[in-house]
């Protein structure tokens, strides 16, 4: 067993850490305050490979592992989490358009969305079903055409904001086989977005309803087959859990660094804060936890790359796991920084806002422990 990272895993790290600290942590604050990101960044992104990491080389993505993307989600989330988590989604689109979608569109739809010239988002939230996301109610009724959509997506990241739209939509009877998935292309008429939600944290990234009203869109806009939706968007979320959970550990390190930093500089009592041993002893702590974090998470992609029949179980497991530390060590960051971390110029506010959702999406904390104990059950 060999826990290294190969010379190609750590330049792909290398690659993303330089380019987060460059183009993004700079400009990470204004970003939050303005509440979007700028467009032009997602280019320069897709000229890295960054916009279909683990979509095939055949269809034009980089074709990397589980195990490499979590690098790079990593990476980048030491520069903003909020960024990094938005290319995830990105990224979990695209990889269902590469592995259900017809030749035809994935010829139409992959080669923009590699540049990024297309942004992607991923709608399956609606008002009235998180977590029990198989009771849905946006209807999908087939035409001569193709299909007329009706009903409202909930906490769209990129809701009014992206290109183009992977919904889960109800085609036939109630419950999982009964959803298939779309694509709604900005500027259909009958799609609209309602105001953009007053988050906690995540707030550089866009977020609104979505809104199908009587909205048509043609027969080949259908991924893959009908009553397969929502197999197809459960089938992403296994990865997707596994980047939000290192976006959770690259921002949650970041935390770290910054506090031994300021912790070295601050002086009580005589000496820096660093030299008290009860304070020493709440560093050392979470550092063994980010380590754990670190070493279940990639345990968990290496499952998921070798098609591991836990590997499910082991994604929902990392998933609760690296999230709740991830939050628990940048509230203890915050705590370390004294009445300076409550202040957005150290950074660490920030941190401790956007990582507290990424306990609720991708599925909830709760059902990841659903998840783990039907498996345990189960057997």
């Amino acid at each position: 067993m060999d826990f290294a990272l190969t010379e190609e895993q750590t330049a792909i790290f290398d690659m993303a850490y330089a380019f987060g600290q460059e183009h993004i942590a700079p400009h990470a604050r204004d970003w939050e305050a303005q509440g979007t990101i700028p467009k032009e960044l997602w280019p320069q992104l897709g000229e890295l490979g960054f916009a279909g990491l683990y979509v095939s080389e055949e269809s034009g993505g980089s074709g990397l592992s589980r195990l490499d993307a979590t690098l790079v989600f990593e990476a980048l989330s030491m520069a903003c989490p909020s960024v990094a988590a938005f290319l995830s989604i990105h990224n979990m689109c695209a990889k269902m358009i590469d592995a259900f979608a017809s030749d035809e569109m994935k010829a139409r739809v992959l080669p923009k969305a590699m540049t990024m010239e297309t942004v992607l988002s991923y709608c399956l939230t609606e008002p009235g079903s998180g977590s029990d996301a198989a009771a849905l109610k946006t209807r999908a009724e087939r035409t001569n055409e193709g299909y007329t959509l009706n009903g409202t997506k909930a906490f769209i990241s990129g809701g009014g904001y992206s290109d183009l739209y992977v919904a889960m939509v109800r085609t036939g009877e109630d419950g999982p086989k009964g959803v298939s998935a779309v694509l709604i292309e900005d500027g259909t008429p009958g799609l609209s977005f309602g105001g953009l939600e007053d988050k906690m944290g995540w707030r550089s990234q866009p977020t609104r309803q979505v809104q199908f009203d009587d909205c048509k869109i043609p027969a080949d806009n259908l991924l893959g087959e009908e009553g397969q939706g929502f197999k197809y968007a459960m089938a992403g979320l296994d990865g997707g859990r596994l980047n939000i959970a290192a976006c959770s550990l690259g921002a949650a390190q970041t935390g770290l660094t910054s506090t031994l930093a300021y912790m070295a500089e601050r002086k009580a009592f005589g000496k820096s804060i660093d030299q008290f041993q009860a304070l020493q002893f709440r560093l050392a702590d979470m550092e063994i936890e980010l380590q754990a974090a670190r070493t279940f998470l990639r345990q968990a992609a290496w499952k998921l790359d070798t098609g591991a029949p836990d590997a499910t179980k082991f994604c929902a497991m990392a998933k609760k796991f690296v999230t709740e530390t991830g939050s628990k060590v940048v509230d203890q960051c915050l705590q370390l920084h004294g009445g300076y971390g409550y202040l957005a110029d150290y950074g660490i506010e920030k941190l401790v806002r956007d990582l507290r959702v990424h306990q609720i999406l991708e599925g909830t904390n709760e059902i990841m422990r659903l998840i783990v104990a039907r498996q345990m059950l189960a057997r």
